[in-house]
């Protein structure tokens, strides 16, 4: 039912879900307001605390003139369920003014207009007695030694335009409905993941036997420090659980494993145990508790695999069979993706016993919460059932708010969003895929767009499954310069062991799969020769996560402006947050040649209001990669060449 005066279009509403916000993040709040009639009309925010305080009121403002449509920022400060309203209200003051500007200097009804005004100060003097300005403003427009023309002037000073900015006399007050917006810790939001398997790190391929020895939890804890030293938050670790040994893969995805391959860690339960156990090789639950330690005394947190499916051998096929889909000929159906299959691996019917699954899944997540495990990263949760996320997401908020959870979900970009709008706190993103200058602007505004107010990207820049043709065939500056998009482009972002060392072996032409992938065997690293030798890019990755914790503006999604650059190969954006650094703007400049083969030039003309200056300022630009200064104006020659550097990253100060 519309009020007095119609509240339309609230933003940021989901459908379905709600609104999501981190602490301290400062986001939009949008609406349309109108009225009858030429009368004036004022409009602001109030936020709701999540015991329900009032907040002071924000006032909104109309984005462009005469579109009805009004905008505010407002900034939540804790965790927590938090809700807002707009309120819409006629504005006598600003009408009198209105009238007052046109009829006095004209002559008509003068004193009548400023006898008007003068009882509207009253008014606002005796609704907060701290305003005795006001009341002596009121007294002396009705003083008729003074001239009409002084009398207003007094009406419209600053004095009382500010103090009724912040105090307004409203009336005919409109109320919307609350909104809600759940509010995350920073985590949800802004990090950088490393992820690794463990079973590598510390693994002995040649032995006595012969066969090859997996890592332990404490040979991997002794990749920590460097994992720390790059400036990662987030320790991601694919599954750890028992491996089955029914239909095990062997190497590269081969149909028959030879004896000590260890298998695909996604082939999940053995008679060792479920997705509730360690896998033997890497220890003991105390090892993992010790592991989990060790990287939070390094400040990381560990992020841990929730794959929902079994292996043939799990102890799930034989306790609950009814949780499986059977075939005709009575087997159990295997996960496929026609033509691919995967004969090691049973999919879960989610239809079969919901209540006995999810009391299942439920307890196996809090067992790994116990164990202080406060992320996951949850596999292909577009092949299970939507109600079944929304559920068990709302049932971990309930107690535990601080739990966050990554939807892997390659897919459809309803399913994406909508396992973003139930709860899902990071997503991951079809960036990746996005390597041109036009596929790039298009996506990241449609992410730093709407999507934002639910939808909160992860950007892989690999993944063991993913090795994108534009790696395999660019070299090392392609590796340098998606890195460099990914940690400036969004606020949380990750990369697979490997990415370093700018491993690109594909196994075969058109593929996306890592020759000898990871996923099926052991793969130790010697990462001190590596280093020796110069062969990886550790350095650039270490200098990205050190300027993404000391600059804000890296810290969030919504600010992303993209700047016009006159070549296709040659991609410039900034970020820019107001007022950071105890009062100075904290503004970053992005200048990157996507051509991993070529240099490139271009002119590159800024939108300097965008940086938070007006046109036809001079700013200096230090390129925080090189540490080289420049002096630019608005149009700015740039040249980059990719074996020598791909990209500019700037911070901004006025010249």
């Amino acid at each position: 039912m519309i009020g007095r005066f119609p509240i339309l279009d609230v933003s940021p509403v989901v459908d379905i879900g709600t609104a999501k916000a981190v602490v301290g993040e400062t986001f939009p709040v949008r609406a349309t307001v109108f009225r009858e009639g030429h009368e004036a009309l004022g409009a602001g925010v109030v936020l709701y605390t999540p015991e329900g305080q009032r907040q002071p009121l924000v006032p909104l403002r109309e984005i462009a003139p005469g579109t009805d449509r009004y905008e505010a920022e407002v900034t939540v400060t804790s965790e927590g369920l938090w809700h807002f309203a707009i309120e819409a209200w006629s504005d006598p003051y600003a009408t009198w003014c209105h009238d007052a500007r046109i009829k006095i200097p004209a002559g008509q009804d003068v004193e009548l207009m400023l006898e008007e005004g003068a009882r509207l100060l009253e008014r606002a003097a005796r609704r907060v007695p701290r305003r005795p300005a006001l009341a002596e403003i009121a007294a002396a427009m009705r003083d008729g030694s003074r001239s009409a023309h002084e009398r207003l002037d007094l009406a419209l000073s600053d004095l009382v335009r500010d103090e009724l900015a912040e105090r307004p006399l409203r009336e005919l007050v409109t109320r919307s409905q609350r909104f809600p917006v759940m509010v995350s810790r920073r985590r949800a939001l802004f990090g950088s993941w490393y992820e690794f398997f463990p079973r590598s790190e510390g693994a002995v391929l040649d032995t006595e036997d012969g066969e090859p020895r997996s890592g332990t939890f404490a040979t991997a804890a002794r990749r920590l420090p460097a994992i720390a030293d790059m400036g990662f938050d987030v320790v991601y670790i694919p599954p750890i659980h028992p491996v089955g040994y029914s239909f095990r893969k062997g190497r590269n995805n081969s149909t028959v494993a030879q004896p000590g391959d260890p298998g695909s860690v996604w082939a999940i339960g053995s008679h060792e145990g479920g997705h509730d156990a360690i896998h033997p090789d890497l220890g003991t639950i105390d090892d993992f508790d010790a592991f989990v330690a060790r990287a939070r005394e390094l400040g990381l947190e560990i992020a841990m695999d929730l794959a929902l499916q079994a292996s043939p051998d799990h102890p799930w096929v034989k306790e609950h069979p009814e949780w499986f889909t059977v075939r005709a000929d009575g087997s159990i159906a295997y996960a496929e993706n026609p033509p691919k299959k995967y004969q090691d691996i049973y999919p879960i019917n989610f239809d079969k016993d919901p209540e006995g699954i999810f009391t299942e899944v439920r307890r196996i997540v809090r067992y790994w919460m116990s164990h202080g495990v406060r992320i996951f990263r949850v596999d292909n949760p577009h092949t299970k059932p939507v109600a079944f996320w929304e559920r068990l997401l709302a049932d971990i908020a309930a107690t535990d708010p601080d739990v966050i959870f990554l939807s892997e979900a390659f897919t459809r970009p309803a399913m994406m969003h909508t396992l973003a709008k139930i709860g899902f706190h990071q997503s991951y993103t079809y960036f990746t895929w996005r390597n041109t200058k036009q596929e790039l602007e298009e996506y990241l505004t449609e992410l730093t767009g709407e999507a934002a107010a639910y939808m909160r990207p992860n950007f892989f820049v690999n993944t063991p499954d993913i090795l994108h043709a534009y790696l395999q065939h660019g070299g090392r500056p392609a590796f340098e310069v998606r890195a460099i998009l990914a940690a400036t482009l969004s606020p949380t972002w990750g990369m697979y062991s490997g990415y370093e060392l700018c491993e690109n072996r594909a196994l075969k032409p058109g593929s996306e799969e890592y020759l000898d992938s990871e996923k099926y065997q052991y793969k130790p690293r010697d990462w001190e020769a590596a280093e020796a030798a110069g062969i990886t890019i550790t350095p650039l990755i270490r200098k990205l996560n050190s300027l993404r914790r000391s600059h804000p503006a890296l810290q969030e999604l919504r600010n992303l402006r993209f700047h016009y650059a006159d070549q296709p190969e040659i991609i410039c954006y900034s970020k820019r947050l107001a007022g950071a650094n105890h009062g100075a703007d904290d503004t970053i400049l992005v200048v990157a040649n996507l051509d991993p083969h070529h240099t490139r030039e271009a002119t590159v003309w800024l939108d300097m209001p965008a940086l938070g200056f007006a046109p036809g300022d001079h700013i200096t630009v230090t390129d925080q990669l090189s540490g080289h200064s420049y002096h630019w104006v608005e149009a700015n020659y740039v040249r980059l060449d990719p074996h020598v550097q791909t990209a500019h990253i700037f911070t901004v100060a006025p010249a």
